[in-house]
């Protein structure tokens, strides 16, 4: 069977990127590896996601904002990072008054939303519980083999399919890989004192250590540990992790209690070496995935959609082929600019600050003053790794093409 595009892979990425393209006439085919159940029914994973002004705008124009409950939707007023038992801190402000530096919405919450958005699409249609087997590509089409022999082809193949992409290995596309030997572990709390909406980033010795503001007086924890630590925090009972977390809080906000189950997740950064091959891209985390201090994640996934999803439109409206190098080197250019600093800059910070030799300590300490003491560094930092700024829609901003490409 023949659609437009295929898409590898029913995330938040590939399911946005599928709202994207509602109503345009493509015929889309979804293929996800996980049961329809696990899709349609998200539950809570711990992760609890950071999201920006663009990627708020961009979830408004698919229709997603409106289906996450208003009550589920929490902001963060300032952030202040600290760096060891130093007192000083840098510290961001709104932007604007009255405006947050951005919002918190838990991942099962954005998967909902998504799956419901796209489930009565007509011109969608999604295959569950079915693996890749191959993938190849001619000058005209690509197709697609699944696990159990059957065989579909389409103009374009997009892998949306994690940062582990096995249809971007298939296509013979690298990645540059970083394995940071840490785990995150990440849960909810409730505390004593109101945390005011501001968010903590703290890189102890030996560990990182983030809490973000949730709704009343209950925020999200992300503890960053060296993966040989984290049977031992998961071995706490609640009420010592609970207390061993206030301690390292140096009680900021009181007491605490744990209000949700432990998740852990192994960190390991990703940016594949090209985003495209003949007749395929990648988008969300298999194009870029991020170490979570940055938290941009999902607006980078958000953003890769939508630039393509931009020329693809173009090129239809045009009746040009969707599918041609052209388009998808476009692509490719727009979201390696996007992308490419950021990763390295978050791997970078990364690396400083969860370095314990002296050298280390002294260097960022260093970093922390000059961001404090030179408004240019500090303005840079926010507006680079924070993406605060409310922009004009990125899908009005891209360059169209009512010409040809060269």
């Amino acid at each position: 069977m023949h659609y437009d595009i295929i898409i590898v892979g029913a995330g938040p990425a590939g399911l946005a990127f599928a709202c994207s393209l509602k109503g345009s006439g493509l015929q889309l085919l979804i293929i996800e590896k996980q049961a329809q159940e696990y899709i349609q029914t998200p539950e809570y994973d711990g992760r609890d996601l950071a999201l920006t002004h663009l990627s708020r705008k961009t979830m408004r124009e698919l229709g997603l904002w409106k289906r996450i409950p208003g009550k589920s939707i929490s902001f963060v007023r300032e952030a202040r990072v600290l760096d060891g038992t130093s007192a000083m801190s840098l510290d961001f402000d709104p932007p604007k008054e009255g405006r947050p530096l951005g919002f918190m919405i838990s991942n099962h919450h954005i998967r909902q939303a998504c799956y419901d958005a796209v489930k009565d699409l007509e011109n969608v249609t999604v295959l569950y519980g079915q693996s890749v087997k191959d993938v190849l590509a001619s000058d005209t089409q690509a197709e697609v083999t699944l696990e159990g022999g059957d065989r579909y082809t389409s103009r374009l193949v997009v892998a949306a399919d994690s940062r582990f992409s096995e249809t971007r290995r298939k296509m013979g596309i690298s990645a540059d890989m970083f394995d940071f030997a840490h785990s995150a572990i990440v849960c909810r709390v409730e505390h004593q004192q109101a945390h005011n909406n501001i968010a903590w980033e703290m890189f102890q010795y030996g560990r990182t250590l983030a809490i973000l503001p949730q709704h009343d007086r209950q925020s999200s924890v992300v503890i960053t540990v060296p993966g040989n630590r984290v049977d031992e925090i998961l071995g706490l009972s609640p009420d010592a992790f609970a207390s061993d977390l206030a301690d390292r809080f140096s009680h900021r906000l009181g007491e605490m209690k744990l209000i949700s189950e432990r998740h852990h997740y192994p960190l390991v950064a990703v940016h594949a070496k090209r985003f495209y091959a003949q007749r395929f891209c990648t988008i969300g985390d298999a194009a870029v995935g991020m170490h979570p201090v940055t938290a941009h994640g999902y607006n980078l996934g958000l953003r890769s959609q939508a630039t393509l999803a931009h020329l693809i439109l173009g090129a239809h409206k045009h009746r040009r082929d969707i599918g041609t190098v052209d388009i998808l080197r476009r692509y490719e250019t727009i979201h390696m600019r996007a992308t490419r600093p950021l990763y390295h800059g978050t791997n970078a910070i990364v690396r400083l600050f969860t370095d314990d030799s002296l050298p280390a300590r002294a260097l960022r300490k260093g970093v922390l003053r000059a961001s404090r003491m030179i408004p240019p560094v500090k303005w840079m930092i926010q507006q680079k790794l924070g993406e605060m700024e409310e922009r004009p829609s990125l899908l009005k901003a891209l360059p169209t093409l009512r010409k040809p490409l060269s």
